[in-house]
């Protein structure tokens, strides 16, 4: 069972994205994608908004199982405002309620060895963009918020901070560009399926993030580090360190979705992460430093890194430039990597109140 944000996450969203939500009032959202990371995070910043500010905004959530989301998340599914609809994403049917906003935040992630075809994970995002755009033309929908990917630039950037104005892209010969392909093919039907009508489709591309109900389990670098540190063990890099990434807080992800949402300009995307730049083997060390297992007087947690750096090759980034959600729409990173490392930590039951934090 998911447990609640902490107050200090809800209060961060409520403080940062008062103006956006207060923009969202007696709105009625459609949402797909409720039951995952970013679902739990829109949707309980939502509720709390609506508790803060008497907002009366609904929100119809597409879940394949309505009876798994009131048990995962009870806290939520007992809400007036949230209704639950029943569906897959390629081929739900139509709510009879109409949407003055839509987040389409559904999309499966890559999981390497899942035995799963490429191409049902390309048709799956892709597929699942087309019926929601069916739907937002139905309802006349007029804003819209696709939850897209940074992998549309590909996965051998060397590029420091990648700009949206950036024009490479993935090899589509490779199955492993099967999700950064399909990811920039829904971003053009958004445009595409706008064509003529009042739709106005904003992209937020989004890189990576770290916070409460981030899996410590699964294919996540940040997350396995942080699992290892709560376990008391050493932290394993299995390559050599040198790959550049960066970490948004969750908190700050749900008052940028809630800006482009309601302020972003159409027709447009927007990078969302944080340019706060690590090489993977600095991240490790972070962890291992904030998450000391006898408290910030205790030795620290060693850290492995079993590759060895080749002197002559460049080092891949995936950090964004996020100058223009900065200078268009005032958006900042507010919550740095050490601290929201030390706030999932604290989410996952490791105690801060015990001196190790």
């Amino acid at each position: 069972m998911a447990k609640p944000l902490a107050a200090e996450d809800l209060a961060h969203t409520a403080t940062y994205a008062k103006e956006a939500l207060q923009m969202l009032s007696n709105s009625r959202l459609f949402l797909t994608g409720g039951t995952g990371f970013f679902g739990h995070w829109l949707l309980e910043s939502l509720l709390h908004g609506n508790r803060e500010f008497g907002l009366n905004i609904q929100a119809t959530v597409l879940t394949r199982s309505p009876a798994r989301f009131q048990q995962n998340a009870p806290h939520l599914a007992a809400d007036p405002a949230i209704h639950l609809h029943a569906g897959d994403i390629r081929s739900f049917e139509f709510p009879r309620e109409k949407y003055t906003h839509i987040i389409h935040a559904a999309a499966d992630s890559v999981v390497s060895g899942d035995g799963r075809p490429a191409y049902d994970l390309a048709e799956s995002i892709v597929d699942g963009t087309r019926r929601v755009l069916q739907l937002a033309h139905a309802s006349g929908t007029r804003r819209l918020l696709y939850i897209s990917s940074g992998a549309v630039y590909g996965r051998s950037l060397t590029l420091p901070f990648v700009p949206e104005t950036y024009i490479g892209g993935p090899d589509p010969l490779l199955l492993q560009s099967s999700y950064d392909e399909a990811k920039r093919m829904a971003e053009h039907f958004c445009v595409a399926y706008s064509q003529g009508t009042p739709l106005e489709p904003v992209i937020a591309r989004c890189f990576a993030f770290v916070g409460p109900h981030l899996p410590l389990d699964q294919h996540f670098a940040i997350g396995n580090f942080m699992r290892a540190a709560i376990e008391g063990k050493s932290i394993e890099v299995h390559g050599d360190g040198t790959p550049h990434r960066s970490w948004m807080y969750m908190s700050d992800l749900a008052v940028w979705l809630w800006t482009l949402l309601v302020q972003g300009q159409s027709h447009s995307a927007y990078n969302v992460g944080s340019d706060e730049d690590y090489t993977i083997a600095s991240a490790a060390k972070l962890v291992a430093q904030t998450l000391r297992p006898d408290g910030a007087g205790g030795s620290t947690l060693p850290v492995h890194i079993h590759g060895v750096a080749d002197p002559l090759s460049r080092a891949s980034h995936y950090v964004p430039s996020i100058e223009r959600a900065r200078q268009e729409l005032g958006l900042k990173v507010r919550v740095p990597l050490a601290e929201a490392v030390r706030r999932t930590a604290c989410w996952h039951g490791f105690p801060a109140d015990s001196g190790r934090l």
